[in-house]
């Protein structure tokens, strides 16, 4: 098995890809569809698929992520996590994904879903390096891992959570950061792997928030910080949810362009299956990608 994205992530060019939820309601159907409708147009190189904690949308990540590979139009990427599968149960996952054509992998850990209540039980692999060198050995799946710019929230410290993430980028093709929304915290992460001697590409990854009730919770499970000044800005728009995806959006196409200036190998989008925000996002970033 050859991975075609992994080979754009090495390329000269630089990457636009984006994030997508596989959709748990009749509702989430509709919008995910006009998303994908959306990017469709787009054409970006590679579009990964959620897994939902313990494996809570398995079959619905399978069912988006073979659509994508039978469309044809890009690249997807599943996500697979650690928490709460047997290593057997995580090898019979990647071999349907084999069947499928799927050639790509984000490796997690794997985290409590935004509204858990129950405490996620550990899988019999602890950590996602281990999920990477299973990928390989089942596959040579192209692998990517997360990265975490202020660091991972349970680590001892933010040099052993960079340390860790060295040991992973030894194992895996390229990484690909949780949301920030400092340009400097970006900054000062890729200064700190650079002295690691980590050479793998890592790709920034950037969310234009379109609900700050959601994003208050995604920030607290991913130790993200929404800066002072921003979170205010966020809470004078509370019950206006068009004006905050206008702000996202802002937000999203700086931090992307600073990002871009510096010569990531591409940036990835939260995009929360916001179509909209996905587009003027792109087509604020075209001139990078054409």
């Amino acid at each position: 098995m050859s991975s075609v994205l992994v080979s754009k992530v090495y390329g000269e060019a630089p990457t636009f890809s984006v994030e997508l939820w596989p959709p748990r309601s009749e509702k989430a159907q509709h919008r995910l569809e006009v998303a994908l409708e959306a990017l469709r147009l787009i054409g970006p190189d590679f579009v990964s698929i959620t897994y939902g904690a313990g494996g809570s949308t398995r079959d619905r990540t399978h069912a988006l992520v073979a659509e994508l590979v039978n469309q044809g139009w890009t690249i997807p990427m599943a996500h697979l996590t650690c928490a709460a599968h047997s290593k057997d149960e995580l090898e019979s996952i990647l071999r349907t994904y084999q069947a499928s054509g799927v050639t790509d992998i984000l490796a997690l850990r794997g985290d409590p879903p935004l509204d858990a209540v129950a405490f996620l039980p550990k899988g019999e692999l602890t950590y996602a390096s281990e999920l990477v060198t299973l990928a390989k050995n089942v596959g040579n799946f192209g692998v990517a891992v997360a990265a975490h710019p202020e660091g991972h929230p349970e680590s001892l410290s933010q040099r052993s959570d960079r340390i860790h993430l060295k040991h992973k980028l030894d194992l895996a093709d390229f990484a690909i950061t949780q949301f920030y929304f400092s340009h400097d915290v970006f900054s000062r992460f890729r200064e700190d792997m650079d002295r690691l001697g980590v050479e793998k590409p890592i790709i920034p990854g950037v969310m234009a928030p379109t609900s700050w009730a959601t994003l208050r919770k995604m920030s607290s499970l991913t130790g993200t910080t929404v800066p002072t000044a921003l979170a205010k800005l966020f809470d004078s728009f509370e019950d206006n949810p068009e004006e905050m995806r206008k702000i996202g959006v802002e937000i999203a196409v700086d931090l992307c362009t600073r990002a871009l200036e510096e010569g990531v190998p591409g940036v990835h989008i939260y995009s929360m299956n916001s179509a909209e925000s996905t587009h003027e996002i792109y087509d604020a970033l075209r001139p990078f990608f054409s």
